[in-house]
C-alpha cells in the first residue's frame, strides 16, 4: 500500500479509548478541533481494540486516538507493545497532544469511611497511590478497569462501598457526586496522546519522529544505534525496550527523537543503521496541537 499525506476530508471514522468521559475523549475534542475533522466518533473499551480496528485493510478512513505517555508513571507499556507490531499494516504517528490529569474520587458514599474498593485505569491508581494510603486502610480493594470512564460508569450498578477515581467532567456526565477533587500525588500530572492513521505527516519543521527496532542479541549493538543517531545530530527525547515475545533475551527498542524522517540527517543516520537491526520501522514523524 502506497501511503498519503493526511487528508482531513477522508477521515469518516475517529475511534478512541472510552467510553464517553475518559481522558482520550477530551483528547479526541483536541485533535478534532485542530484538524476540522467531519466525521463520526466511536468509543472501545481498549488500546488494542482501537489498534486492532486501524489494522483493518479497510480503514484507510479511520483514525484513532490513545495514550502513549504519563509524566508521573511513564511509558503506557499497551501502547508501546502494540505500536512496536504495526510495520506491516504502515499505521503511522500522525500527530500529539498533552492533556493535564486531575483525579477525583467519585462515588456515592458520604464519607470516606464507607469506601471499601476504588476502581480506576491501573495508571490512575498509580498517580493517586499516596492519597490512597493516606486515607484508606491497608484493607482497600482497588480493582483495574480500561479506563477511568469505566471505572466511573461502573459506579452506575454499585452501592457506595464502591468509588472510582477519574475526572470530574465525566463524574458530571453520569451525575454521580464528586468526593473529593485533586487527588493526585503530584500536582503536575500530564498525559500524551497520540492520533493514529494510516497517513503520513507532512514537515512542519517542529517535528518528533518515533522508531522501533530490533538488534542482534550481542553486545554493543544498541550502542551503535545510538551512537549513529549522535554523530548525525540527532536529539533523543524518550528511549525504552519491551521482550519481542520471540526468545529469551531479545528486545524491540522504541525511540523518539526531534526532526522528521524527510530531514537529510535523519535519512543518513538511517542509511547507516540499516546494517545494525534486524527490524527497523518508523513509527511516525508528526507534531503537536
Amino acid at each position: 500500500m502506497t501511503q498519503e499525506i493526511l487528508d482531513t476530508t477522508k477521515i469518516r471514522k475517529l475511534l478512541f479509548l472510552g467510553p464517553k468521559g475518559s481522558y482520550s475523549d477530551f483528547a479526541k475534542n483536541k485533535f478534532i478541533e485542530s484538524f476540522g475533522f467531519n466525521c463520526v466518533s466511536t468509543n472501545l473499551k481498549s488500546i488494542s481494540s482501537v489498534i486492532k480496528a486501524l489494522k483493518d485493510e479497510n480503514s484507510e478512513d479511520i483514525v484513532g486516538v490513545i495514550p502513549i505517555e504519563n509524566s508521573i508513571e511513564g511509558i503506557v507499556r499497551e501502547t508501546l507493545d502494540n505500536l512496536s507490531s504495526l510495520k506491516k499494516e504502515e499505521i503511522k504517528i500522525i500527530a500529539e497532544t498533552t492533556m493535564k490529569v486531575e483525579h477525583a474520587l467519585i462515588g456515592y458514599a458520604s464519607d470516606k469511611s464507607e469506601i471499601k474498593t476504588v476502581r480506576s485505569h491501573p495508571q490512575a491508581l498509580a498517580q493517586c497511590k499516596q492519597y490512597l494510603q493516606a486515607n484508606f486502610s491497608d484493607s482497600l480493594i482497588e480493582e483495574a478497569t480500561l479506563s477511568t470512564s469505566a471505572a466511573i460508569k461502573s459506579l452506575l450498578q454499585s452501592d457506595k462501598s464502591i468509588a472510582a477515581i477519574g475526572s470530574i467532567e465525566c463524574a458530571k456526565m453520569y451525575n454521580i457526586p464528586v468526593i473529593e477533587e485533586n487527588i493526585n500525588d503530584e500536582e503536575n500530572n500530564e498525559t500524551r496522546f497520540i492520533l493514529l492513521g494510516k497517513f503520513l505527516s507532512p514537515q512542519t519543521g517542529n517535528d518528533k519522529t518515533s522508531i522501533t527496532f530490533s538488534t542482534e542479541n550481542k553486545a554493543g549493538a544498541l550502542s551503535k544505534i545510538l551512537n549513529i543517531l549522535e554523530s548525525h545530530n540527532i536529539n533523543m527525547s524518550y528511549i525504552d525496550s519491551r521482550p519481542s515475545k520471540k526468545e529469551l533475551g531479545e528486545y524491540i527498542f522504541y525511540i523518539d527523537f526531534e526532526g522528521h524522517v524527510n530531514d537529510k540527517k535523519t535519512q543518513d543516520a538511517f542509511n547507516e543503521i540499516m546494517p545494525f537491526v534486524k527490524m527497523f520501522y518508523v513509527i511516525g514523524s508528526y507534531h503537536r496541537v
